[in-house]
């Protein structure tokens, strides 16, 4: 009886360990679209299948993600390049080893009477932190623009998250602000207008990706390739059509979206802003870092070369995982 007992524990030990994931807590600050290759991945189960057990802990701005990075608080973040480049500048180590989004999908939404890019002059731009996600696409639309935020007197106010911005907009608080397609929808219905759209911008863009503390990425170096494993296999999910019901419920659950539409344009906005080419960029990076200096003049002197890790993904490239997952996709 001893025998058949010992048996049978010795055969459930390794369902035991397929069931045991590792928990993982990946912070964020951004509440968008852009954060949807993560929620996706939970709610379907593809980190489960990789045996990791991901929650996800939303902070108030980048600067805030970065100091509870810093404190051990969480092991991964999912950042704006922006705060991850000002992070190293002050001196932080950590790499970022994955960028699932290379658009921007936004418009500059600002009151009816303003009526051209000159009528911005001294007007108030919500934005949700200096020197974060949200005020790096600010930045980056207003740079496409040709708009010298010193030249044009413009007032940067912090106000909160998308949806605080987007309602501070409706209600007068601000003047204008570059929102995600998505709330613009909210904000048009509302009476305000889009002065530019900010996916005319070309050229190389990493906006949002995974990173971590150099010694967290060295030490769990596997856990660190199935977390982007199941990031991968959810943008794969969000763009096959016959899982968009499941998606759009993922966005409307966590974005709070109150109608039909507003769901439906965060869909299109989602399949818009996810890729799989999701190797760390220099040259999106510069260009990112091109923007921060002129805020924090310290941030121009900082090595991108020390901030981006891409030996994962190149690892995941020659191991036929990104391949294939392009062929499911059709690429």
């Amino acid at each position: 009886m001893v025998f058949i007992a010992a048996s049978l524990i010795i055969l459930l030990l390794p369902i035991a360990r397929v069931q045991a994931a590792e928990q993982l807590l990946v912070a964020y600050a951004g509440h968008n679209e852009t954060v949807a290759p993560m929620w996706v991945g939970i709610e379907t189960g593809l980190f489960k299948k990789k045996g990791l057990d991901v929650g996800m802990l939303q902070l108030r701005s980048g600067p805030i993600l970065m100091a509870t990075l810093a404190s051990g608080s969480v092991q991964v973040v999912y950042s704006a390049s922006s705060s991850a480049i000002s992070a190293i500048s002050a001196g932080l180590r950590i790499h970022c080893i994955a960028f699932p989004a290379n658009r921007i999908a936004r418009q500059l939404m600002t009151r009816k009477e303003i009526k051209s890019l000159e009528d911005l002059r001294g007007k108030i731009f919500a934005v949700q932190s200096i020197g974060g996600g949200f005020w790096l696409q600010t930045m980056l639309l207003l740079d496409h623009l040709n708009i010298d935020p010193d030249k044009h007197q413009l007032k940067l106010r912090v106000v909160g998250d998308t949806a605080t911005i987007t309602q501070a907009l409706i209600t007068g608080q601000v003047d204008a602000a570059v929102l995600p397609d998505s709330f613009s929808e909210r904000a048009k219905r509302a009476g305000f207008h889009s002065l530019a759209d900010a996916g005319e911008i070309k050229g190389a863009l990493q906006l949002t990706g995974l990173c971590a503390q150099r010694d967290f990425i060295l030490q769990s170096r596997d856990l660190a390739l199935r977390l982007i494993q199941g990031m991968v296999e959810a943008v794969v999910f969000i763009h096959d059509p016959k899982n968009k019901a499941d998606v759009m419920q993922v966005l409307k659950k966590n974005l709070r979206f109150e109608t039909l539409e507003e769901t439906e344009m965060s869909y299109r906005v989602l399949r818009q802003v996810a890729t799989l080419e999701v190797e760390p960029n220099l040259e999106a990076l510069r260009a990112t870092q091109r923007i921060i200096s002129r805020v924090n003049p310290k941030v121009g002197q900082a090595d991108l070369n020390q901030l981006l890790d891409r030996s994962l993904v190149r690892s995941l490239e020659e191991s036929g995982f990104l391949p294939e997952m392009r062929r499911r996709m059709g690429g």
